[in-house]
């Protein structure tokens, strides 16, 4: 059987590859991931396992001693958002949910996407999204890309379902993007620019949207609950850190170096680059 093409996500310099969470309660949050969102276990230890789909690791739970639960209010994670391949894979996740009783935190249409949210039982936010095709979005001249956030229709996309029972999803799928929050715009503006070399794709009041090769965005920063927040606490829930694969090792070799200039920390390892943004969430650039 043929694979899926890569979604066009995936094909700039740079993206998102995966996220790694930390969690109070491993198995109910696992459970979840898998029963509602549709993902496979693909690794599993005594104290974390590794979710995906089709072999492609996506999210990467673990838990441990001393573990506290981050606030509302804390920097770290908006949502992780999982980009599907087709608006008939969306329209049937939708289904899916229905008909568990799934209760939605909302459902927007964003012009460049069809986006549903929730949130996991430890309240980390999921997205789970379709793009349009970037020859439907519009762009401004100055290359920004024009994003808004207007009603989707939902009862016409659950009767666009498939009528075959949902079983998980599909291959194709990947970590679109991550949405994250921040306590400063203007220091995330210069971390996610000026250091990891990310365009400004889009503004809305209280957030940045970032991306390479014209994606509407592979990393978004808000303060709109986080305003101020200072670096998180070690063993804090939510978000500890997450990958960004450079398809373009002209574009790593750039942020190494502006990473420098800059005096950031970056360590080497066997992944490839470790180093934190300005709240301690931590990334792993990697070609």
């Amino acid at each position: 059987m043929t694979s899926p093409a890569e979604p066009f996500a995936l094909t700039r310099p740079a993206h998102v590859a995966s996220a790694h969470l930390v969690v109070d309660d491993l198995r109910s949050v696992s459970d979840f991931y898998q029963r509602v969102v549709g993902l496979g276990v693909l690794d599993k230890t005594a104290s974390g396992e590794v979710l995906g789909v089709a072999g492609r690791p996506l999210l990467t739970l673990t838990t441990g001693s001393g573990v506290t639960r981050a606030p509302r209010t804390a920097a770290g994670l908006f949502h992780t958002a999982f980009l599907v391949p087709d608006r008939a894979t969306l329209a049937h996740w939708l289904a899916h949910a229905a008909d568990n009783g799934i209760r939605l935190d909302g459902a927007s249409d964003h012009l460049v996407s069809e986006a549903l949210y929730l949130s996991d039982p430890e309240g980390n936010g999921i997205e789970i999204y379709r793009d349009r095709r970037p020859d439907e979005w519009t762009y401004y001249p100055d290359g920004t890309v024009a994003m808004a956030t207007e009603r989707l229709n939902l009862q016409a996309l659950v009767e666009s379902a498939p009528q075959s029972r949902f079983g998980g999803m599909p291959d194709g799928t990947a970590l679109g993007h991550i949405h994250l929050q921040v306590g400063d715009l203007p220091q995330a503006d210069a971390f996610y620019r000026d250091v990891l070399g990310l365009k400004i794709m889009a503004r809305y009041p209280g957030a940045s949207f970032f991306a390479t090769g014209d994606y509407h965005h592979h990393i978004a920063a808000n303060i709109w609950n986080s305003r101020g927040a200072q670096k998180r606490q070690d063993a804090m829930t939510g978000l500890s850190d997450y990958r960004v694969k450079f398809n373009d090792r002209a574009s790593l070799d750039k942020a190494l170096a502006a990473a420098a200039a800059q005096e950031i920390d970056v360590t080497t390892t066997t992944d490839g680059y470790w180093l934190k943004d300005p709240w301690g969430i931590g990334l792993t650039l990697a070609a």
